[in-house]
């Protein structure tokens, strides 16, 4: 008797849920079966472009509102240029649209046959539209960037909305809109700002109390609520430091890995020599490549980045990682690295048994593994064991080992 878009399929065995566990916040023994979205048709009377937190230029079809499962859409992501030229969208086109998963509009197909005689192509821009710095699409990436960087201000505004957000700090009151009108203040242009946003407030002629829309009691809310955020764990600490394809999973590994800020300071600057040791220990770390590795060296090779963090950091603790492990188990503090086909187990359950017993599950093989855990048909990796005389286990080995 209701619209529903659609149903989750659970495994209905706690066992077999505690066994198969979690990939960073999504489960492994849940998955969703999304509805057919449903499509309409509008037109598009604008392509404009916004830009994110990284300098990516999105652009966007600005629509003729149209209801669309329920909902009013104006707006609908066009991702990049290469899906403009793919599809051939143009302002003034009319075009069928739908939500993805119902929820995110998206232009599935032009109606070329209603397209206006004096239709032109969408010249993607090459300049930012917010500060005029060039924009520019690196060889093999499908992202037009702006280059300014925090001279930007779109950047420097997304960025501190990320810093403020659930997975980052998550401090209460101080969301987009708050984030928006006190940068356009100046109260607040970097993060930092935030942690002495009371101590100037008491020697502003026209302290925050006194704003449109403010009180002394919102006031002393945001206040006490950017206090309760004044320590913070490492890998939401990272995470909120914003560096380009460093979301929560990997923030995660690196706090383990690392177990302090400082830590990970000091290894990211000697990473940024490929030839040190650093690097080959970062790229060792599970689902950390030579792309990952560039934006997290780049981002610590920046004296405004390192100046930034030095004094954010006094204002603020960020506690040392802690594992919450099983601690004495006869892999903790491990390194281990599985190859191969595993015949007992998926390979995600034996990283996740793995870790569970204290043991760091890295993606290569180096001087610092302890073990390489080979299945059938264990290619390089095996191959690099032996070379380094890496302690090699079976399968079975390994169960025994983990069990004993």
């Amino acid at each position: 008797s209701y619209d529903i878009d659609g149903i989750v399929y659970k495994i209905n065995d706690i066992e077999l849920q505690e066994r198969l566990g979690f990939v960073s916040r999504a489960p492994r023994w849940a998955t969703a079966h999304k509805f057919p979205a449903e499509k309409a048709i509008t037109k598009i009377n604008a392509i404009d472009i916004q830009v994110g937190r990284t300098g990516a230029l999105t652009p966007v079809a600005r629509l003729e509102p149209v209801t669309v499962g329920g909902v009013v859409v104006s707006n609908a992501t066009l991702h990049n240029q290469d899906e403009i030229e793919r599809k051939n969208i143009r302002e003034g086109d009319t075009v069928e649209i739908q939500r993805a998963g119902d929820v995110i509009p998206q232009v599935v197909r032009v109606l070329e046959e209603k397209r206006p005689k004096d239709s032109q192509p969408y010249d993607f821009p090459e300049h930012c539209p917010i500060c005029d710095s060039i924009a520019i699409r690196e060889e093999g990436e499908a992202v037009t960037r702006c280059t300014g960087g925090l001279y930007c201000e779109a950047q420097a505004k997304e960025r501190l909305k990320h810093f403020v957000s659930k997975g980052a700090f998550d401090i209460d009151g101080l969301g987009a809109k708050i984030i928006e009108q006190f940068y356009e203040e100046g109260l607040v242009k970097t993060p930092v700002d935030i942690f002495t946003l009371q101590a100037n407030d008491k020697k502003s002629l026209t302290p925050i109390r006194k704003k449109e829309g403010w009180g002394d009691v919102s006031a002393k809310n945001l206040f006490e609520a950017i206090d309760n955020k004044r320590e913070i764990s490492l890998n939401r600490f990272i995470y909120a430091l914003g560096i380009r394809q460093v979301g929560e999973a990997t923030a995660k590994r690196l706090a383990a890995t690392y177990t302090s800020f400082q830590g990970l300071k000091e290894a990211m600057i000697k990473a940024g020599d490929v030839e040190d040791e650093a690097y080959a220990e970062l790229l060792n770390i599970e689902d950390i490549g030579p792309a990952v590795a560039k934006d997290l060296t780049g981002f610590f090779a920046e004296n405004h980045n390192l100046d930034l963090v030095e004094r954010l950091t006094q204002e603020i603790r960020v506690d040392n990682h802690v594992q919450d492990v099983k601690q004495n188990t006869p892999v903790s503090a491990k390194t281990v690295v599985f190859t191969g086909s595993l015949e007992k187990m998926t390979r995600a359950e034996a990283k996740a048994r793995a870790e569970s017993l204290g043991a760091k599950v890295a993606g290569s093989v180096s001087k610092k593994t302890d073990y390489v855990v080979a299945g059938a048909d264990a290619g390089s990796k095996l191959a690099k064991a032996k070379d380094l005389g890496v302690d090699v286990l079976t399968e079975e080995e390994w169960l025994a080992l983990i069990s004993s």
